[in-house]
């Protein structure tokens, strides 16, 4: 995780995850045929110990200008999302989410590179309401700040000074 920006919020999660995802991967397991065999290994200890390993390794902040992810066991994803291009924050609950007090943070941003329709999926903040209100406090404040938005100003003068070079050369060069 960068540590180039202010860290405002350590987002802290809760252990009822590692039953959350020993419960949906034992789901799939059993649904599909192949995975009846291994569903035995997965509650002798191997499931415990994934579940385990994956609430260890969750990590996420909000930085002044990033919200920062990482997770995983074997193959793990890291991934910042600038605060500027997150459009919506949505709460997913389902009848297994709600037995164990967990939620589903949903962030989508602008532009999304993710065909399923999400960028990020944060399950089971401790206090995630709270936790989406500084996210949107602080992309307000992002958005809001009139020194960002000036240097998108310039940058678009200094685009437009250059494109207007650019022609009066080239209609030299047609003028010759």
């Amino acid at each position: 995780m960068t540590t180039d920006s202010n860290i405002i919020k350590k987002a802290e999660f809760n252990p009822k995850i590692k039953t959350y995802i020993l419960l949906v991967v034992s789901f799939f397991l059993l649904i599909s045929i192949v995975g009846i065999p291994i569903l035995i290994i997965w509650f002798l200890g191997l499931g415990q110990y994934i579940s385990k390993r994956f609430y260890e390794n969750l990590k996420c902040q909000l930085t002044n200008k990033h919200l920062e992810f990482k997770k995983g066991v074997l193959f793990k994803v890291e991934k910042t999302i600038p605060l500027e291009n997150i459009q919506d924050l949505t709460f997913i609950e389902n009848p297994l989410l709600k037995a164990l007090d967990l939620r589903i943070l949903k962030i989508e941003t602008a532009g999304q590179s993710n065909p399923k329709g999400s960028d990020m999926k944060l399950v089971g903040i401790l206090n995630s309401s709270e936790f989406k209100e500084l996210v949107l406090k602080q992309r307000e404040i992002i958005q809001s700040n009139p020194k960002n938005n000036s240097q998108i100003t310039s940058s678009s003068e200094k685009t437009n000074v250059l494109l207007e070079e650019i022609r009066d050369l080239l209609n030299e060069i047609k003028n010759k």
